[in-house]
Formats: C-alpha cells, sequence, structure tokens
C-alpha cells in the first residue's frame, strides 16, 4: 500500500472515531428530559387542581404523572419548604431521591474523561509515527554494506553484502595492488589514490579495508 494513502486513511480513521465519540459524549451527558417541561406555577396550579397523581422529587428537578394517564410532566423548582405539605394535602404520592447531577455515576465519569483520554492516546501514537518516519527519512541513501563477521584480523569482500557494484568498480584496483607489475608492463600509471564518497555510515571505511584484505597489503 502507498505510505501517503495509508497516512491519509489513518488521519481519516481517527477523525470519524472522534467525532463518533464526541457525538455519543454529547447525547450521554446532554440533560434527561422527562415529560413535558412545564413551569413551576403551572406544576403548583396542576397540584392545586387535583391532576397530579405522584411526584418524584431529585434536588430541584421535580418530575412526575398526570391522572388519568394524561402524560408526564418535569419542571425545576426553586426552595419550597411547603411543597411536601402541598402533596399532602392533595393525596399526591411523591419520593426523593439523590440529586443525579451531585453524585455522577461511573459511566458518567467514564465518559467525561474518555475523550480527553483518546486524543492524548491518539497524539502520543501519532508522535511515534512522526518519530519512526524521521528515522526513515534519516536512514534514506544509506548503504546496505554491513560487516557479517566481527574479528579483527583481515577483512574482505565476502565481509561486506550489499554493494555489489562498488565491488566489482574496485575489482581493478584490487588486481593493481596484487600485481602493479603487470599493469606497469601495459603502460599504466600508478594511482595515487582512490576516493570514496558517500555520508557517513554507509561502509566506506569497511570497503577500504576489504579492499587491503583481498589485495593483501596494509
Amino acid at each position: 500500500m502507498n505510505p501517503n494513502f495509508q497516512r491519509l486513511a489513518i488521519w481519516a480513521a481517527a477523525l470519524v472515531l472522534l467525532a463518533a465519540l464526541f457525538n455519543l459524549f454529547n447525547n450521554n451527558t446532554a440533560p434527561n428530559r422527562r415529560g413535558n417541561d412545564v413551569s413551576y406555577s403551572k406544576f403548583l396550579t396542576d397540584v392545586e387542581a387535583g391532576k397530579v397523581s405522584e411526584v418524584t422529587l431529585s434536588g430541584n428537578r421535580i418530575s412526575g404523572k398526570l391522572r388519568d394517564g394524561a402524560g408526564t410532566f418535569s419542571t425545576y423548582a426553586p426552595e419550597d419548604p411547603g411543597l411536601v405539605e402541598r402533596l399532602r394535602a392533595k393525596g399526591v404520592e411523591f419520593t426523593a431521591r439523590p440529586n443525579e447531577e451531585d453524585v455522577p455515576s461511573i459511566m458518567s465519569l467514564l465518559l467525561s474523561w474518555f475523550p480527553m483520554l483518546l486524543l492524548i492516546g491518539v497524539w502520543i501514537f501519532f508522535m511515534r509515527q512522526m518519530q519512526s518516519g524521521s528515522g526513515r527519512a534519516m536512514g534514506f541513501g544509506k548503504s546496505r554494506a554491513k560487516l557479517l563477521t566481527e574479528r579483527h584480523g583481515r577483512v574482505t569482500f565476502e565481509d561486506v553484502a550489499g554493494v555489489d557494484e562498488a565491488k566489482q568498480d574496485l575489482h581493478e584496483i584490487v588486481e593493481f595492488l596484487r600485481d602493479p607489475q603487470k599493469f606497469q608492463r601495459l603502460g599504466g600509471r600508478i594511482p595515487r589514490g582512490c576516493l570514496l564518497v558517500g555520508p557517513p555510515g554507509t561502509g566506506k571505511t569497511l570497503i577500504a579495508r576489504a579492499v587491503a584484505g583481498e589485495a593483501n597489503v596494509p
């Protein structure tokens, strides 16, 4: 697969995942509407008219049912010490629960922290990808030459791998160092040296040692 296409696909998948999680987070943290929202004054009017059958008190949140299956409702109430007495006077069943906003569940805590943790994880992942990519870029163009045997003695071309073209080009120099008189009889001139060009770490020193080892010269 094309590396650019693969990188683009990873970014697209990450964006889709983040969008889906953001949507899920908003849906789960949005206020849960129970029935029709009504004003507190309307709620008191319905209580006085005997239309309310049962009520659930959760902090400042009040939800309940109307009589004869007329529906459900919800409202926010101010501090009203006389509300319980009014409900009792009208025969309304009521229950009290802890304020859900003050007592968050484990799921709500996980949902609140998960998007941030996910963003941190995605950031760390892409930072590692960028670092590995830069490492590969810095290694681009380096020779594949490497020492296959670890020893302090004579090094030959057999100890060098991956630079067949360079070894082929240096073969004539090896032959000259082995038998310089052969080339002198043909009118050849003694070379003053051989320049190996390349960035650091590409095996120039190893190739030079291999040339000396093949020619059996210091």
